[in-house]
């Protein structure tokens, strides 16, 4: 398999389908990018060998990956080509439709976006019965989950190749309609907008408000926490993204928008909601 993209997601993806026993071809322009990919999948099959979840060494896990600059240049036997690079549906399409003039006629296309329109995407190529969504969650190789997201064009065996994916990586599926957002999308979003409201108003602190949903419902995770570790720039993406689609509701908040022009994008940089070593 190939992943278009070695960025956090993209590194991730690839680590897990190695892990599994797959050989990965990762693209990424660019010899300094590549080496920076390569080293995010080397660094994470370390830490899950640390953790006893390799049942191999991370080396020889590891000789199973390697990069290409281009989509052009993907091997054409591959089974499954998944784009995995940053919310840009121009930047997306064209990826995709060049990566389906290199593979043979029965790979199966997949986008990890997170709330894109996956029938749009897929007008950009030959054969869209071939093409889903595949919406990975970060961080993807302890993640449970895998969205997948089915258009009108899918076709019934594509959608079956990518339960039998899924679950080959001892994930969890829920398939979805394409819509905006899908569903983990449309909801996380709704909560952590209301949350980044309950800030701008002087309701609470944001950990006050991360442990009023993580003690009392049980989330893993505070919405605030959630969207530092998203990012806070890729949450106001989608959020203006779901506006445009599906109304008022997914306004961002003014206090969205002020920390993203600030550079306060969460993890990444250092600081979101919250301080980051």
């Amino acid at each position: 398999m190939a992943v278009i993209g070695g960025g956090r997601m993209g590194a991730g993806i690839a680590q897990s389908f190695a892990a599994a026993g797959s050989r990965v071809t990762v693209v990424e322009s660019g010899a300094e990018a590549a080496a920076a990919a390569l080293d995010r999948v080397a660094t994470g099959l370390t830490r899950a060998a640390e953790r006893g979840r390799l049942a191999e060494p991370a080396e020889s896990v590891l000789a199973r990956v390697t990069t290409v600059a281009s989509p052009e240049e993907l091997p054409s036997d591959l089974a499954l080509v998944v784009e995995a690079v940053p919310e840009d549906a121009a930047l997306k399409a064209k990826l995709l439709a060049a990566a389906e003039q290199a593979v043979a006629d029965d790979t199966v296309l997949a986008t990890n976006t997170s709330s894109l329109s996956v029938t749009e995407l897929g007008a950009a190529l030959r054969r869209p019965a071939r093409f889903l969504g595949m919406h990975f969650f970060n961080p993807v190789p302890a993640s449970a989950l895998i969205e997948l997201v089915v258009a009108p064009e899918t076709a019934d065996a594509t959608l079956e190749s990518a339960l039998a994916w899924t679950h080959a990586l001892g994930k969890t599926d829920v398939v979805v309609k394409d819509s905006p957002g899908f569903a983990s999308s449309r909801l996380g979003l709704a909560l952590g907008l209301e949350a980044v409201r309950m800030v701008e108003e002087g309701v609470a602190e944001p950990a006050a408000i991360d442990a009023a949903m993580s003690l009392g419902y049980k989330h893993p995770m505070g919405p605030l926490k959630l969207t530092d570790l998203v990012g806070l720039d890729v949450r106001l993406a989608i959020a203006e993204y779901l506006q445009v689609t599906l109304g008022e509701r997914f306004a961002p908040p003014a206090l969205l928008r002020e920390k993203v022009a600030r550079g306060e994008l969460g993890r990444k940089t250092g600081q979101g909601f919250y301080t980051w070593e």
